[in-house]
C-alpha cells in the first residue's frame, strides 16, 4: 500500500485529538465509522451515537484536555490497517499547569471508507495516571 494511506491513518490520530481537545464531538464521524466500536477503561461503547454522547457526558465545565500521540504504528492489509499509538492525556484550567494526566496504548483497526480512513475499533488501554493537587 501506499504511504498515502499510512500517513492518513496516522492523521486520524491527529484529527482525533483536536476534535477531543476543541469538543468538537459531533464532528466524531470525521475519525469514527458509524459501527465503531470503542473499549477504554471507562467501558465499551457501540456505534457513533453512543461514542458521541459519552464525549459529550464526559466534559466538565472548565477543565480542558491536551491528547498528544505519538509513536504511531500503521501495518497496512488492502483496505484495512491495524494501527497502534502512545497516547499522553493532560487535563487542565486555561492558564494553570495539568493537575491530571494520563498515559494510554491505543490500539486501532481503520477501513478505507468513500470519506477517507476512519477508526472502525479502538481500545484505549491505561498505563498509568498521575493527579496533582490544585
Amino acid at each position: 500500500m501506499s504511504t498515502a494511506d499510512r500517513l492518513e491513518i496516522a492523521d486520524l490520530f491527529a484529527r482525533l485529538a483536536n476534535m477531543l481537545d476543541e469538543c468538537r464531538h459531533d464532528d466524531a464521524g470525521d475519525v469514527y465509522t458509524p459501527d465503531v466500536v470503542a473499549r477504554s477503561p471507562r467501558g465499551e461503547l457501540h456505534g457513533l451515537d453512543e461514542v458521541t454522547a459519552f464525549l459529550k457526558r464526559s466534559e466538565v465545565p472548565g477543565v480542558r484536555t491536551q491528547h498528544v500521540h505519538g509513536d504511531v504504528l500503521v501495518d497496512l492489509d488492502g483496505d484495512r490497517a491495524k494501527a497502534t499509538a502512545n497516547q499522553l492525556v493532560c487535563f487542565f484550567r486555561d492558564g494553570e499547569p495539568p493537575h491530571r494526566s494520563s498515559g494510554l496504548r491505543v490500539t486501532c483497526a481503520a477501513v478505507r471508507t468513500p470519506a477517507g480512513w476512519r477508526f472502525g475499533e479502538m481500545t484505549a488501554a491505561l498505563a498509568w495516571t498521575r493527579e496533582e493537587k490544585c
